[in-house]
């Protein structure tokens, strides 16, 4: 396990932006009340950072094409989207968030 941030540098329902680890891998944080989501921020259907989209009701949507993810599973629940994105396993520590970008599920894995 990896930290990464404070949980007080995240803003409830704001995507925020982090590289991981020693391949620097593009993690989306999203802090949805007591919890933290981590998401691999590449868009599956036009490899555009999801980080830039915004978090609904649904999950994160990509602002180029308008895929919607599950922030818990990565699911796409709308198209063009039809293949999940990563999810890492989060670990929260003292007001710390730990990632680990080794472990990895999405939909297929689950």
């Amino acid at each position: 396990m990896i930290r990464v941030c404070s949980v007080a540098d995240l803003d409830d329902r704001k995507p925020v932006a982090v590289e991981v680890g020693d391949g620097h891998t593009p993690v989306l944080l999203v802090r949805d009340g007591d919890a933290v989501h981590a998401l691999r921020d590449l868009c599956t259907h036009a490899e555009v950072s999801l980080s830039e989209g915004e978090v609904t009701g649904k999950g994160v949507e990509c602002w180029l094409h308008g895929s919607c993810f599950d922030l818990r599973t990565g699911r796409p629940s709308s198209p063009p989207a039809t293949e999940p994105v990563d999810v890492f396993a989060v670990e929260l520590r003292g007001g710390d968030v730990y990632l680990d970008v080794t472990a990895v599920t999405n939909a297929t894995t689950n």
